[in-house]
């Protein structure tokens, strides 16, 4: 699938013309809306700039909802049914529900009595119908990259494992290129010798990429790496990228076992800058008061809920390693029962770990158990967004069994995550070691804008439950 690489993430394409379309759409649905609550009650609509922004804020608000709910990949990957069901909740329920608050924060937002509901169902009915048609048009897998792999061997196998262990809509890998007879074969997929040039293979092929993922480039048993060939490829408007390049594009990761320390420093990303650090700073303080106005009621009931339950405390500090490796103490409410580590050794959370008390299984499964470290936000040990904070203790181990671990602490932690967003809670080595990948991601591209298609797609998490343990 073509991608386009705004600020740094990878966005793709066909979901951004879809998005662009629907925003037309929504616009097009506040008008109507306005025109039909108008002619009803017999008045007249006035143009002026604050319909103007009433209508934006709807538009904005139900395409950020839509996007929340994960509407798009749910009508790529589960069908028709499923993205109707989602549409109606991303709309009727979280899209009035902020909407609803915003008005009351700006109530010169506000589109008039009545207009809302009018809006909404317009929206309900032209939107669902013209996404529908979108994909059946639109074919994602013409707009995929077809892959000619370059190896055979160890890297290959891996890049073909994490391919078609990914979602539908990642590049379609069509063979792969064994350079010599020496040459260890562990794919699975088409395998042909380096017979011809790249360039016939990738045309027979019918193949638009070459992703380079050799176990060995030095020159050996006669076999010269085909820099050469990768030119004449890339001349004739063939596409050439490494594999670590591909891992980032295409899932959304990078592939530890790919990189280098010479390709992290001239990769794009990967920076700083005082400038960033305020603007993030300014960002983080908006959101957590933002957050706080809206979620003060679920913590007050969270205090009494937990208090009847289990009494106090009510609120569990625990230190955790945050930026530079410096550690500092975490803020939740509690959700395990007080005795949960009476020996005082840390222990990985399972999944349904019996320690979890029924109150707290409840304040984890919403991520109301977070909410307290909004002020770890606002004292700065904290950001809204960044790779979630460890415990020194699993940090420690960590550290000395995965290479580029430390490299997580570049950045604060984050009350929300990429990794959290994909991969599901970690509890093991191995599930460190597979989050450590898109935290790396993370801190190579971090940006406002990854940092609200986070933000917004963690309402899904929220909401469905998913990635709770």
């Amino acid at each position: 699938m073509s991608h386009v690489r705004i600020f740094r993430h990878y966005i793709p394409s066909p979901f951004l013309l879809l998005g662009a379309i629907e925003l037309i759409l929504l616009l097009g649905s506040a008008v109507l809306g306005n025109e039909l609550r108008s002619s009803y009650w017999g008045l007249a609509v006035v143009y002026d700039s604050t319909l103007l922004a009433s209508t934006l804020v709807f538009a904005g608000v139900l395409l950020a909802s839509t996007m929340a709910m994960g509407v798009y990949s749910t009508s790529y990957r589960e069908g028709t049914v499923a993205m109707i069901v989602r549409t109606v909740a991303s709309y009727c329920l979280l899209g009035c529900a902020a909407l609803t608050i915003l008005y009351y924060l700006a109530p010169f937002l506000e589109m008039g009595h009545g207009v809302l509901a009018y809006s909404v169902v317009i929206a309900l009915v032209i939107v669902p119908p013209v996404r529908w048609l979108f994909f059946k048009l639109v074919s994602t897998e013409s707009l995929s990259s077809r892959v000619l792999v370059l190896g055979a061997g160890k890297r290959a196998k891996q890049l073909e494992q994490r391919v078609l262990a990914s979602h539908r809509g990642v590049a379609t890998i069509v063979g792969y290129v064994k350079t010599s007879a020496a040459e260890e074969t562990l794919v699975e997929g088409r395998v042909c010798s380096h017979t011809q040039s790249l360039a016939d293979i990738a045309h027979h092929y019918d193949a638009n990429e070459i992703v380079v993922a050799l176990d060995e480039r030095r020159t050996r048993d006669g076999v010269v790496f085909p820099l050469n060939e990768l030119l004449d490829c890339k001349l004739l408007g063939i596409h050439v990228v490494e594999a670590v390049t591909f891992y980032e594009r295409e899932l959304g990761i990078l592939e530890i076992s790919e990189m280098r320390l010479g390709w992290m420093v001239f990769a794009s990303g990967f920076t700083n800058s005082v400038v960033w650090d305020w603007i993030k700073r300014g960002f983080d303080i908006f959101v957590v008061i933002s957050i706080a106005l809206v979620t003060w009621p679920l913590m007050i009931a969270a205090v009494i809920a937990t208090l009847i339950e289990t009494g106090r405390p009510i609120i569990y500090k625990q230190v955790r390693v945050g930026l530079n490796g410096l550690p500092f103490e975490i803020y939740k409410f509690r959700s395990m029962r007080t005795d949960a580590e009476i020996q005082g050794k840390a222990v990985w959370a399972n999944a349904n770990d019996n320690r979890v008390t029924k109150v707290g299984a409840f304040l984890r499964n919403t991520r109301i158990d977070e909410l307290p470290q909004l002020y770890n936000v606002l004292v700065g040990d904290m950001s809204i967004v960044g790779p979630r904070p460890e415990r020194p203790e699993f940090v420690d181990d960590l550290n000395t069994q995965l290479a580029f671990y430390p490299e997580r602490h570049r950045v604060k932690p984050g009350l929300m995550g990429w990794a959290q967003l994909n991969y599901p809670y970690g509890a093991s080595v191995e599930d460190a070691a597979e989050k450590l990948r898109y935290d790396l991601y993370y801190v190579k591209n971090r940006s406002l804008l990854l940092d609200l298609v986070i933000m917004v797609q963690t309402v899904q998490v929220i909401l469905l439950g998913t990635g709770v343990r």
